[in-house]
């Protein structure tokens, strides 16, 4: 038997990179997944990538009336989940002197904000034995220049990871938290570099890392598999660095 079968995932930002593969990873074993993105175009290239076995929602984690009516929606089409990938998240740099309020605000609402009112919302239907998975990133213990904000926004989550593992187990719910070190996902496109400056910083970013290379959002999707699945039963409150060594080495 596949090792998700009969399960019910929902992947927020689960239309492109770590979120998609993913999806594509739970539908292998076996899941019934929902993606949730607040883009249509990547809301529909994901329909297209994962065919018409996915529920693909248009929802955005920073507003609390979509996160309202994505509850409302899986209580009604499904009556429960059994795991909860909490993907969704945005990064920006800036040195320190460019932040500005709104560079602030948006990475914390998204980040910190979306993140946790995605599980406050979702979790009257998280099941007993449900997963509850986190996505925070390495830069929260690396110290890394220009990252003051992001890495500030994924070091709430760490400590989310830790608080909501001791709060939920009572219920049998477990929480487990996945920090990535540098993944090759559209995300760095998203950084607004010309192309030149991009591929110098990837090139001097995976120079740091011991592997010596970007990381591919299926191998986080591997350990996002691993703790939505019952191999990882007795797991909960753990924070896994998948980054080729960057944290440690």
């Amino acid at each position: 038997m596949s090792k998700l079968t009969g399960k019910i995932a929902v992947i927020t930002g689960g239309t492109t990179g770590i979120g998609l593969a993913t999806a594509q990873h739970y539908q292998q074993e076996g899941a019934t997944v929902v993606v949730t993105g607040r883009n249509p175009v990547t809301l529909e290239s994901a329909r297209a990538a994962l065919g018409p076995n996915v529920t693909v929602v248009a929802s955005d984690t920073t507003s609390l009336d979509d996160l309202h009516s994505l509850s409302e929606f899986l209580q009604e089409k499904f009556g429960r989940i059994d795991i909860l990938f909490a993907n969704a998240g945005i990064a920006q740099f800036a040195p320190v002197e460019a932040v500005t309020e709104a560079f602030y605000d948006n990475q914390f609402n998204t980040n910190v904000k979306g993140l946790f009112f995605t599980v406050q919302k979702l979790l009257p239907l998280i099941s007993k034995g449900g997963s509850v998975i986190l996505n925070a990133s390495i830069v929260s213990v690396k110290g890394m220049a220009t990252t003051s904000v992001y890495a500030a926004t994924k070091a709430a989550v760490r400590s989310f990871g830790r608080t909501l593992a001791t709060e939920l187990a009572p219920r049998g719910i477990r929480v487990n938290t996945i920090s990535p070190g540098p993944i090759a996902t559209p995300i760095y496109d998203k950084l607004g570099m010309p192309k030149e400056v991009l591929d110098q910083f990837a090139a001097g970013m995976a120079q740091g890392v011991a592997l010596k290379r970007f990381g591919q959002p299926e191998e986080i999707a591997k350990v996002a598999l691993f703790f939505g699945s019952d191999d990882s039963s007795y797991v909960t409150g753990t924070e896994l660095f998948v980054d080729g060594g960057l944290a440690s080495l």
